[in-house]
């Protein structure tokens, strides 16, 4: 599976900000811990902003806060703010007439393979993916 740009962003940065709510981070420091672009980030951000996930902090020593709830809000809640995981399967025009049954049972595979890739995403929340993230970084001494 590969997540556009602005999904993955939105998953560093409701990350980073979950791992103390009490934080706030810019997003200059957000992107700089993750080597992305700041414009990017900043666009990824409002819509985090929007969604209720994430609060905008203005004026001197601003910048963005989590608000959701961390053991609740899951993988495939940030995801889907910037994109649906559908798989892009390159089929022939419905009028075609030979291999439908095999078009059929494609697209009828790749959909039990997007229902199973929701529902594992929906099964892991901020607050599992940090402790797992935490662990590692604990056994490999980062």
């Amino acid at each position: 599976m590969k997540l556009q740009k602005a999904s993955l962003f939105g998953l560093y940065a409701v990350l980073e900000l979950a791992r103390d709510t009490e934080r706030q981070l810019s997003a200059t420091d957000i992107a700089e811990s993750y080597g992305i672009s700041t414009h990017h980030l900043a666009k990824v951000l409002r819509t985090l902003v929007r969604s209720g996930l994430v609060q905008a902090v203005r004026g001197a020593g601003g910048g963005y806060r989590f608000t959701g709830i961390v053991n609740r809000t899951t993988l495939l809640d940030i995801i889907e703010l910037f994109e649906t995981l559908e798989s892009d399967l390159d089929t022939p025009s419905p009028n075609a007439q030979s291999g439908g049954a095999i078009v059929e049972e494609l697209q009828s595979i790749t959909r039990e393979i997007d229902d199973l890739t929701k529902a594992v995403l929906d099964t892991i929340t901020l607050e599992t993916a940090l402790n797992s993230s935490q662990l590692r970084d604990t056994l490999s001494g980062q």
